[in-house]
């Protein structure tokens, strides 16, 4: 029989017991709502009985110990939709929804710098853990358009058909459009290696996993790594996972502009983050619009693209490449023709230009930079229109020269085109491990085209090339 409790012992243990309760008080875990799992269709989880916010989080937990975090996606009158960011396997019906109050967040720092990731920050190239106290928002933040710096500087890219032909300003944002199997992720590794910047960092979204080795090993190399971040989404991740990784890798970018840095941002797909929406909007039974696209992709795109740029305090600049793949070499493919009208200039790669081993395969009279005229000499402005003039009027009139139907003299234009292009084909040729500064590019173009010759005017007042009159002479 125990003994009863003294007025102080009492005391003790009422004490206890408050604390108890008010601890449990203090968890929020303690007072959340759970559901339980209804029904999936796809990958796409519907829960009943509890609440959560578009965005947060929610933990799905199986009787038999199956454990998955899923985002809320979307909502009904009395169901949630939920979107798994990994393996699904083991879930069963009735499981619990647990909304956790949280929402995804990037992991931030210079601790990443060396790094290879995937779409939830978590390290893959077995170094251990990454220790960083930063967070910011995996959607970033929104600035007032007029407070961005304007594009005033040049960058060198090493490739001399861009820097020359194609020129490209520090905050820039360009398209890379091409085919599979064009050449598209060889100048993209080119750019990689000789752009000018200070921390480099790449997003693999929803490409092949054999090509996240390659890239880190024999383009990035160990020098390229250190001052570069590597995002790894490949193509067997869920679609939310692959729109995470191209979300994260521009709140990786924002972090390092917002230390005054020059960030090189190269995405490679645009077009696969597209598709991940495009799933996910149709698993939630948005109706498609455009060629079985949903709007609410041509709304992401957008909010991606417009993330990168310069910065609205000066100093820092985030200047994009984003590759988009054109469904058999259709230039007006939905997802290219969205990305062209919000991109500050796209470079088109050619399968014919890649079929007779001409690389890098850039066809110069599809491509444009809207920013080159900032950022140009009006002398390297008039040079590069004398160039596209004389190589898009021999491609005019390609077939009846090959046949043998033109006849030299019917046209002076033409004659002129026809002795120049053997120089322009040289010049827009470029071995992969040879880099072009912007200088050399510059005094190259200007070879071609001297402004002090005289001999013979172009349209609008061009000189004709020092080559060509050699040539005609």
């Amino acid at each position: 029989m125990s003994r009863p409790l003294l007025g102080k012992d009492r005391q003790t243990l009422w004490a206890e017991r408050l604390k108890r309760y008010e601890d449990r008080l203090g968890d929020d875990r303690g007072l959340v709502v759970e559901g339980r799992l209804t029904r999936m269709v796809g990958l796409t989880l519907e829960s009943v009985g509890c609440r959560a916010a578009i965005g947060g989080q929610c933990d799905v937990v199986s009787s038999n110990g199956a454990h998955i975090e899923a985002e809320v996606v979307g909502f009904g009158e009395e169901s949630l939709y939920l979107m798994p960011t990994g393996d699904i396997h083991g879930l069963e019906q009735g499981a619990r929804v647990i909304p956790t109050g949280r929402v995804c967040e990037a992991v931030v720092g210079d601790h990443l710098l060396g790094r290879v990731i995937d779409g939830a920050g978590l390290p893959l190239d077995g170094l251990g853990a990454i220790h960083s106290d930063e967070h910011r928002p995996l959607t970033g933040k929104s600035f007032n358009p007029l407070a961005r710096t304007p594009i005033r500087e040049p960058l060198d890219v090493g490739v001399r058909a861009i820097n020359s032909l194609l020129s490209v300003g520090r905050g820039q944002r360009l398209g890379l459009f091409a085919g599979s199997g064009v050449g598209k992720s060889v100048l993209l590794g080119m750019m990689t290696r000789y752009t000018n910047a200070d921390v480099t960092v790449v997003a693999l979204i929803g490409e092949r996993g054999r090509e996240v080795k390659e890239f880190v090993e024999n383009i990035l190399g160990k020098e390229g790594l250190k001052r570069a971040v590597v995002v790894a989404v490949p193509a067997d991740n869920p679609p939310l996972r692959r729109m995470h990784g191209a979300m994260l890798a521009t709140s990786i970018a924002e972090h390092f502009r917002e230390q005054g840095k020059h960030v090189l941002l190269l995405m490679d797909s645009l077009t696969r983050f597209a598709q991940a929406q495009r799933e996910i909007a149709l698993a939630i039974h948005e109706p498609p619009a455009t060629k079985g696209y949903p709007p609410s992709v041509f709304a992401k795109l957008p909010q991606l693209v417009e993330r990168a740029g310069n910065g609205d305090k000066g100093g820092g600049s985030i200047t994009a490449f984003y590759t988009v793949l054109t469904e058999g070499d259709d230039q007006n493919d939905p997802i290219a023709d969205a990305a062209r009208a919000i991109l500050d200039g796209h470079i088109v790669l050619s399968r014919q230009l890649a079929d007779s081993g001409h690389y890098p395969a850039i066809d110069i009279e599809a491509s444009i930079s809207r920013a080159m005229n900032d950022i140009s000499t009006y002398s390297q402005q008039d040079a590069a229109r004398a160039f596209k003039h004389l190589y898009s009027l021999y491609q005019q009139n390609k077939d009846l020269i090959s046949v043998g139907a033109y006849e030299q003299g019917s046209n002076e234009q033409i004659d002129i085109a026809i002795s120049a292009m053997p120089a322009l084909n040289r010049f827009l040729r470029q071995d992969m491990h040879t880099p072009v500064n912007l200088a050399e590019s510059l005094k190259d173009l200007d070879a071609l085209f001297p402004e002090e010759e005289e001999a013979v005017e172009l349209p609008e007042g061009l000189n004709l090339p020092q080559e060509i009159n050699q040539d005609m002479g």
